[in-house]
């Protein structure tokens, strides 16, 4: 499966770090929640690690091959990404959408088989948006676009998911539903999420390791028991924290 090493990286959004030297190794199965303030640089070290903008300084190594000079084609086969905000530039079927998925695949004049087909109503169909495939995609609400976005992913089966609030739009039913199904192929086929998220119970649940942006570039990773006690998330946040036993481990409550 698919390793990023990201070594001495250094992301900066105009004057503001956003790390300084990370050292980082994504392996197959693990399942990695970014957490931090808004404004901290998520979204940006996200944009970074997918090579879709360049690190001020330091290497990322996709299975070893320095990502920028990888054929797009290449990198497209084994990172997919879910940027926090569908833009739909032209009118398109749900059906359309989600066998997107498939052209790191394709030749350039080729064009879907049955096979492809297959994949992309699979992926509707552990979505729950199965029966919807000739809708337009102008037509669906916030949380059926965000589903429909992780069912193109799902189509394009990827090794490394790199996923900027997979749970936005999304009620409470559908935000289990979708990180149980993300968590389940993970650990079924080895593949290896960095989630960026905001619900910090969420990714408790659903993630085994924690990178931990605080802003002027200092980070910190590791373990739940390694980085989220309570002062250090008060750290992070800037805001009284609390904790209670709920039935799945330890649940965190803002004081």
């Amino acid at each position: 499966m698919a390793q990023l090493e990201i070594s001495g990286l250094d992301v900066h959004i105009g004057n503001t770090a956003v790390c300084r030297g990370l050292d980082l190794r994504l392996g197959g199965g693990e399942r990695w929640a970014i957490l931090g303030r808004n404004g901290a640089g998520k979204t940006t070290l996200l944009h970074t690690l997918a090579g879709l903008r360049r690190p001020d300084q330091g290497t990322l190594l996709l299975d070893g091959t320095a990502l920028d000079t990888l054929p797009r084609r290449h990198v497209a086969r084994q990172v997919g990404v879910l940027l926090q905000d569908h833009l739909d530039a032209f009118p398109a079927s749900v059906m359309e959408t989600a066998l997107i998925g498939r052209h790191p695949y394709l030749g350039s004049l080729q064009w879907e088989g049955p096979a492809d087909y297959a994949l992309a109503r699979d992926a509707l169909r552990a979505v729950g948006l199965d029966g919807l495939e000739d809708r337009n995609v102008a037509t669906l609400s916030g949380g059926e676009r965000r589903r429909l976005g992780i069912a193109t992913l799902l189509t394009q089966d990827p090794a490394l998911w790199l996923l900027d609030e997979p749970t936005n739009h999304l009620d409470v039913h559908q935000q289990i539903r979708i990180l149980d199904l993300l968590q389940a192929r993970s650990q079924a086929e080895g593949k290896t999420l960095l989630l960026v998220m905001h619900d910090l119970n969420l990714a408790l649940r659903y993630c085994n390791r924690f990178l931990l942006l605080f802003g002027a570039g200092k980070t910190a990773q590791g373990s739940a028991d390694d980085v989220l006690t309570r002062s250090t998330l008060e750290h992070l946040y800037g805001h009284p924290m609390h904790t209670l036993d709920g039935p799945r481990g330890p649940v965190w409550l803002p004081g």
